[in-house]
């Protein structure tokens, strides 16, 4: 007789739960580069905390200028000295993550003319950090994910055809991926405009230094409406809340752990655009432990759980768990909690 496999009923472990977070939950996106004490740009891939790492910044660029790099005391690009970053966003490239050359910054030289000036930036960008060919490449020969725009400051004009000359590249072969760092009031003064191209996969609005949309001692309810805006009304693939890592990393907007996740990230989690957090930055985040203490939290077991058991075709679903602490590696969950917390959940 033919053994038949039916699904009537599956045990879920939280590995399992685990992998279906990090695949298809929110996730956490970094900057890198503005701090030579922050560790390498392998160093930050190798955490594990990041999907995304944002190399900080192509600080000077359009209008006549001459484009220049500026990764602080990482490498000095007026030697060449940053293309041996090239190893190392591989490395990051090889192990999931997306690596996004962001352009512009709060304190760079940088502006768009006309049109034709952005075209002519696209062009650069295209040839000297994406798929394109250059003699001059600042980072060497990798071929970097995307472009992230964080543009603060400036009239707000042509970017918009600059996203539409960027992802025109995605026509030659590897899609060229665009993100955004907008300010949290809606709309941004500098990008609005291009936001609404609907050209933006990921945009991660800046939900500090600017009080009239961000959390304030425990209060939500100005970060709260901030982001029914934004994931309302920008035709993005995925928003995610713009966050200092430490009390230090920005003039106002820092969340502590405990309110973030008891407070913040459930009343936002529900949004279908919802992508996870970005933090400011990977030098602070080394100070805080930040991602670290959140990304657990980012996709929790009940987001997990609903994905399962939506998607399985079984009878019946069950939670696979340790009996004990040393029972697994992790994932041991107190009586108390699964009785007040978790099965409430489910």
């Amino acid at each position: 007789m033919l053994f038949k496999f039916t699904y009537q009923s599956v045990i879920v472990s939280l590995v399992v739960l685990a992998l279906v977070s990090n695949s298809e939950g929110g996730e956490i996106s970094i900057y890198w580069g503005q701090n030579g004490n922050e560790g390498t740009l392998a160093e930050t891939c190798a955490t594990g905390n990041y999907q995304f790492v944002n190399l900080a910044f192509l600080a000077t660029f359009g209008s006549g200028r001459t484009p220049m790099i500026n990764l602080a005391g990482h490498c000095d690009p007026y030697s060449h000295g940053c293309t041996g970053q090239s190893s190392q966003i591989k490395s990051c490239q090889a192990k999931g993550i997306k690596v996004m050359l962001s352009i512009g910054g709060g304190a760079g030289s940088y502006s768009l003319s006309s049109s034709d000036d952005a075209r002519q930036v696209a062009n650069y960008l295209w040839k000297n950090f994406l798929g394109g060919h250059s003699s001059s490449r600042p980072l060497g020969d990798a071929v970097l994910d995307g472009i992230d725009f964080d543009i603060e400051g400036g009239t707000g004009l042509y970017w918009d055809d600059l996203a539409r000359y960027l992802a025109g590249y995605s026509k030659k072969g590897k899609k060229v991926y665009l993100t955004a760092a907008p300010q949290c009031p809606f709309p941004d003064a500098s990008i609005g405009g291009a936001l609404k191209t609907g050209l933006f996969d990921y945009v991660w609005v800046q939900f500090y230094n600017n009080p009239p949309c961000q959390y304030s001692s425990g209060d939500i309810t100005n970060l709260k409406d901030a982001w029914k805006k934004w994931t309302s009304a920008i035709p993005a693939k995925k928003i995610f809340l713009g966050l200092p890592a430490a009390p230090d990393a920005a003039g106002s907007g820092f969340i502590p752990v405990s309110d973030l996740e008891s407070k913040v990230l459930p009343a936002i989690k529900d949004a279908a655009k919802y992508g996870g957090v970005m933090l400011w930055s990977k030098y602070y985040d080394d100070q805080t432990g930040y991602s670290s203490s959140i990304k657990s939290h980012i996709t929790d077991l009940e987001d997990a759980w609903k994905q399962l058991t939506s998607a399985i075709p079984a009878k019946k679903i069950f939670l696979g768990l340790p009996a004990a602490p040393d029972g697994a590696g992790s994932g041991f969950i107190p009586v108390p909690d699964l009785e007040s917390k978790v099965l409430p959940a489910i």
